[in-house]
This record gives C-alpha cells, structure tokens and sequence, in this order.
C-alpha cells in the first residue's frame, strides 16, 4: 500500500509543471486526496483537495486560480496541475490520503490525512 507523488522538477518563473500522486495497493476511488508542501523552515502547507465520490475541489488562497486538482480513476492516480510558478512555489511537495469524503474545514490540515506519500521537489527559479 503505497503513495507516490512524482512529476517535480526545475522550472522558470511563470512555468508549469503537473505532479502525479499514484496509488498501489489500493484505489483512489473511495480516498479523498490532498496536496501539501514545505518550503526549508517552514511548517507544512495544505493547498487542495479532491473528495471521493463528489470529486469537490477546494484549493488554498495561496494558488487558487493557479493550481487545479484532478482525478483519473482508471489510472488510480491524482493530479495537480500548477501554473505561473514563482519562487515562492519552490518545495517538497506531497500528497496523502484518507478513506471517504472531505469537506472544505478539513482540506487543508495534514492530521486529516492517514496515508501519506513520499514527496517531489519543486524548485521554481531563472
């Protein structure tokens, strides 16, 4: 039982890039799935998330507009797809899981997240 996030990179200031979160071992379909980063001393930040079965989306003010969160069931895996990325992006970013729907109030803390995956560096400079 396994997550992995994956798709990071080196990127210039206004790029993109999409990040993957894949599961193994189980299926995505029932979890409800978050996105995180931390930056070097910084505590972690909670950015989006996608319910399971209502698939509602919900994103931090922090990138709102910027970032979109996805799921493709058949290939048991989310995405968050960034766009006009700063500096300010530049991370570890992850992603976790926990079994059922999620609501706005709890979408952004990592304590709500049982499953956690690996992280993907995001580094955003010229």
């Amino acid at each position: 039982v396994q997550l992995q996030a994956s798709g990071g990179g080196l990127v210039q200031p206004g790029g993109s890039l999409r990040l993957s979160c894949a599961a193994s071992g189980f299926s995505l379909n029932d979890y409800s799935i978050g996105w995180f980063r931390q930056a070097p001393g910084k505590v972690p930040e909670g950015l989006s998330c996608i319910s399971s079965g209502s698939d509602n989306a919900y994103y931090a003010d922090s990138v709102r507009g910027r970032f979109a969160i996805s799921r493709d069931n058949a290939k048991n895996t989310v995405y968050l797809q960034m766009n006009n990325l700063s500096p300010g992006d530049t991370a570890v970013y992850q992603c976790a899981a926990v079994r059922g729907g999620m609501r706005y109030g709890r979408c952004f803390s990592t304590r709500e997240y049982p499953r956690k995956g690996q992280g993907t560096l995001v580094t955003v400079s010229s």
